[in-house]
């Protein structure tokens, strides 16, 4: 009896461990849920934020590729996928040519401000001559100035004196003489290059354009991605400019203006409308996302030197 009762005792230890096994493993579980409870907690807010700007964009795009009797109802998923929006709406006429125009005005516009602001932002952040502080005032000064101040005598210049209306070179060709935020922020950045550098290259033999070449340029690459990009989402986006000049030719409208005329055209088919309207965003949206790492690390880098 004795014997057989031995036999049917689990081995010293054997319920313990069991029982700190399972007590470690629960332990674990609600410490892994903690975190999980922690981190939505801590992030409860970039959660918020990111849906608040990422469902206006799901939104359009399912939109975008439902029928014309499903868009803008309560089924809010498409019951089937119409992929052939997006090329009825490259398909319109016209479409293009808005591309190609708008590329224009923000390519070349983009190219001539940085070229042009460069110089005259090193010029006020490293050069030492009379009228420097108010040349700065200036600048800023033009920054103030809303440009619905002085549109009507441009709209004159440029109409009456030089007969550009129904294009776009009036607000391409301002561009290169300069933009007074790139020259701000441009400048704010130049104040941040040690002066050792430009001193070393003059020491060399270098001239004021060459150490700008050879010298500056290069430290200052993520200040003139910063202001490149700027300019390019300004242009691309820019609605009042084309509407002033360029509205009496529409061979000679952007994707901004041309859009408007789109909306109105299809003002029933909300699903075409989306998907134009997706088109238009979707080159901004693809160049800020290769393009951020050197748009964030120009941003940061400017600004805080007097």
């Amino acid at each position: 009896m004795t014997f057989s009762t031995t036999l049917s005792k689990p081995p010293a230890g054997t319920s313990g461990a069991a029982g700190s096994g399972r007590s470690g493993t629960a332990a674990a579980r609600a410490a892994r849920r903690r975190a999980a409870l922690n981190w939505v907690a801590v992030h409860s807010l970039a959660i918020a934020a990111t849906l608040f700007f990422l469902l206006p964009f799901v939104f359009a795009f399912l939109t975008s590729v439902m029928t014309d009797n499903q868009a803008l109802t309560t089924d809010y998923w498409p019951a089937s996928w119409e992929w052939g929006n997006y090329a009825k709406v490259w398909n319109t006429p016209g479409f293009l040519t808005w591309w190609r125009n708008t590329l224009l005005y923000a390519g070349l516009g983009t190219v001539l401000t940085v070229v042009s602001s460069l110089p005259v932002a090193y010029a006020l952040a490293k050069f030492r001559f009379r009228g420097r502080n108010l040349a700065l005032m200036a600048v800023i000064a033009m920054m103030m100035l809303p440009p619905q101040v002085t549109i009507i005598p441009m709209y004159l210049f440029w109409s009456k004196q030089m007969g550009l209306s129904g294009s776009l070179w009036p607000l391409i060709i301002p561009m290169a003489f300069g933009d007074a935020f790139s020259i701000f922020l441009l400048r704010q950045f130049l104040l941040t290059i040690p002066k050792e550098y430009i001193e070393a290259a003059r020491i060399d033999g270098c001239g004021d354009l060459r150490t700008l070449l050879k010298v500056v340029l290069p430290m200052a690459k993520p200040a003139i991605a910063a202001v490149a990009l700027f300019q390019f989402f300004y242009a691309w986006n820019d609605y009042f400019g084309p509407q002033i000049y360029a509205s009496e030719s529409p061979g000679a409208w952007t994707l901004s203006y041309g859009l408007e005329s789109f909306k109105g055209a299809h003002h029933t088919n909300w699903n075409l409308t989306m998907a134009a309207t997706l088109l238009v965003m979707a080159p901004v949206i693809v160049l800020f996302f290769f393009a951020q790492k050197a748009f964030i690390e120009g941003v940061t880098l400017t600004g805080v030197k007097g």
